[in-house]
C-alpha cells in the first residue's frame, strides 16, 4: 500500500500536468504555477482553483464577447457615434489630482442630471463616502431618473450589503459583476466609470471609499489621477457600460438597450476644436490587449521623453522590451510607483524590473509622500492616457480595464507638470544603490520576478 507521502506526490503530479495543459497560452504564468504547486504540493493547487484557472474558453467570457460584439454592430448601424478604437476630436477634459475634487464634481453632476446616472466601480466602501454616494444616487432615483450602480464581485466582497439598501429602496438598480465564488481572484472588473445624461463621462484611478480621498490612516495622503470629459468620447463609455451591466444583470427587464435616447453626445467625429481621444477597453472578453497594445505604441513613436506613474509596476515582455528601447534610443524615460507599497511582493517584484531597466538608462522614483495611484502615461509633452489599468501583467490580461488615449498639448504638459512636482516627494532610484542592495533584498526581488506573472 503506498504511503500517504507517495499518494500526495502522483496526486501533485497529476494536477500539474492539468495545469499544462489547460494554461499553455500564457507560458510564463504556467511555469509559476508549476513552480508554486511544486513548493506547495495540493495547497498549490488550491490557489491556481481560486486565482489561476483560465477561464477565457468558457462560455461565460464567450458569450459576453458575441453579445457586446452584436451590441456593437447595432450601434454602429444607428450611427450614434464614434466606437471605442475610434478617434474623436470634440472633447473637453477636466483633469483631477486627487480623490476629493473629483468626488465633490461628480456629486454636482448627479445632482444636476436631468435623466439617467450610470456608475461603474471596482471598489466601493460602505465607509461614510461611500454611504454618502449611495444616499445621492437614491435621491436621484427618487426623482424619477434611471440611476444604475454597478460594482465588482471581489472588489466588493467586504462591503456590506446593506450599504446598497436606500439606493435599491429608491427603485435605483445595483448590478455587481462577476459574484464571488470562494473568493474569486481573477477576472476583476477594474474599470471605475461614470456617465451622467449622455453628456458628461469620469474616467480614471479613484474608487469610492474613505481611503481615496486621503482619510487612510495607513496610507495617508493618496495621489491618483482622474478625468471628468464631456464631447464624442461619451458614447464609447455609455457603451462599454452597458456592456458591462447587461452581462452583469439577470432579469431581462433590468438589461439595456442600446438606443438613441442614451447617446446625446456629439455624433459627429471628426469635430475639430477639442482634445482627439481614443478609448480603448480589454479583458477577457476581447481578442487582443488593445490597452497594452495602446501603451506599447506611445512609448514606440517617442522621441523626446516618457513619463509614466502606475501603483504596480510589472510589466510583460512587450512593455519592458518597448520601454528598454526607448531609453537606448536616448529618450527621457521615467517611472514613478509607490515607495510604501500595499502589495509587498508587487513591490519587489517592481523593484526587480526597475532595476534592469536603470541599466538602458530609465530613471526610476518611488513616491514617499503617501500612496501614488495614478495610472497615467504622458509622451513628448503632446499625447497622454488616463485610465483604469496599471502597468502590470493583470491589468493587461486578466481584469477588465478602460483607458483613454488622448491627443491634446495642454492636458498633457498638465500631467506632466504634476509628475514633475510628484518627483519632489519621491526617492529617486539609483544603480550605485540598487547594486549594493543586500542579500536578502536579491532573494526578494528573485522569488516576487518569478511569480510576476501570478501578481
Amino acid at each position: 500500500m503506498p504511503s500517504p507521502m507517495l499518494f500526495v506526490t502522483i496526486v501533485n503530479y497529476l494536477l500539474i500536468a492539468y495545469v499544462i495543459f489547460v494554461q499553455r497560452r500564457n507560458t510564463a504564468a504556467t511555469w509559476a504555477w508549476i513552480v508554486a504547486m511544486a513548493f506547495l504540493p495540493i495547497f498549490g493547487f488550491i490557489l491556481y482553483l481560486m486565482g489561476g484557472q483560465d477561464i477565457r474558453k468558457q462560455r461565460v467570457f464567450l458569450q459576453k464577447y458575441n453579445d457586446d460584439s452584436l451590441m456593437h454592430r447595432v450601434y454602429r448601424e444607428m450611427g450614434l457615434g464614434a466606437d471605442e478604437g475610434d478617434t474623436t476630436h470634440d472633447n473637453r477634459i477636466t483633469l483631477f489630482y486627487d480623490g476629493k475634487t473629483k468626488f465633490d464634481a461628480l456629486l454636482e453632476d448627479i445632482a444636476k442630471a436631468r435623466e439617467y446616472i450610470y456608475i461603474q466601480y471596482y471598489i466601493f466602501r460602505g465607509d461614510e463616502i461611500g454611504r454618502r454616494l449611495v444616499r445621492k444616487l437614491a435621491e436621484r432615483a427618487m426623482d424619477g431618473l434611471d440611476v444604475r450602480l454597478l460594482v465588482d464581485g471581489t472588489g466588493c466582497y467586504f462591503t456590506a450589503k446593506d450599504t446598497f439598501k436606500p439606493l435599491t429602496n429608491a427603485r435605483g438598480k445595483l448590478g455587481l459583476f462577476l459574484p464571488p465564488f470562494l473568493m474569486r481572484l481573477n477576472y476583476r472588473n477594474h474599470r471605475k466609470l461614470a456617465v451622467i445624461d449622455g453628456e458628461i463621462a469620469y474616467l480614471g484611478g479613484s474608487n469610492i471609499g474613505k481611503e481615496y480621498l486621503g482619510m487612510s490612516e495607513r496610507f495617508g495622503f493618496w495621489r491618483d489621477s482622474h478625468m471628468r470629459l464631456t464631447g464624442g468620447a461619451v458614447n464609447p463609455l455609455i457603451l462599454r457600460f452597458i456592456m458591462d451591466w447587461n452581462f452583469s444583470v439577470k432579469n431581462k427587464s433590468d438589461k439595456l438597450d442600446v438606443h438613441p435616447r442614451l447617446f446625446k453626445a456629439p455624433a459627429v467625429s471628426d469635430t475639430v476644436g477639442g482634445s482627439s481621444i481614443q478609448i480603448l477597453s480589454s479583458g477577457p472578453d476581447t481578442t487582443d490587449p488593445h490597452v497594452l497594445h495602446g501603451f506599447c505604441t506611445m512609448i514606440m513613436n517617442a522621441k523626446k521623453s516618457i513619463y509614466i506613474q502606475t501603483p504596480y509596476f510589472v510589466p510583460d515582455d512587450a512593455l519592458f522590451t518597448c520601454l528598454r528601447i526607448a531609453a537606448l534610443r536616448g529618450v527621457d524615460v521615467r517611472i514613478m510607483y509607490p515607495g510604501k507599497p500595499d502589495h509587498p511582493f508587487v513591490y519587489w517584484a517592481s523593484s526587480s524590473y526597475m532595476g534592469e531597466l536603470m541599466c538602458a538608462g530609465v530613471r526610476g522614483y518611488e513616491y514617499t509622500e503617501g500612496f501614488i495611484h495614478c495610472k497615467t502615461v504622458m509622451v513628448d509633452s503632446e499625447i497622454c492616457a488616463i485610465g483604469t489599468a496599471n502597468m502590470d501583467v493583470r491589468s493587461f490580461k486578466i481584469n477588465f480595464e478602460t483607458h483613454a488615449f488622448i491627443a491634446d498639448v495642454w492636458a498633457t504638459i498638465e500631467l506632466e507638470k504634476s509628475f514633475l512636482t510628484d518627483m519632489k516627494d519621491c526617492r529617486e532610484l539609483t544603480l550605485e544603490a540598487y547594486n549594493k542592495r543586500r542579500r536578502m533584498i536579491k532573494v526578494k526581488e528573485s522569488i516576487s520576478r518569478l511569480f510576476s506573472p501570478l501578481l
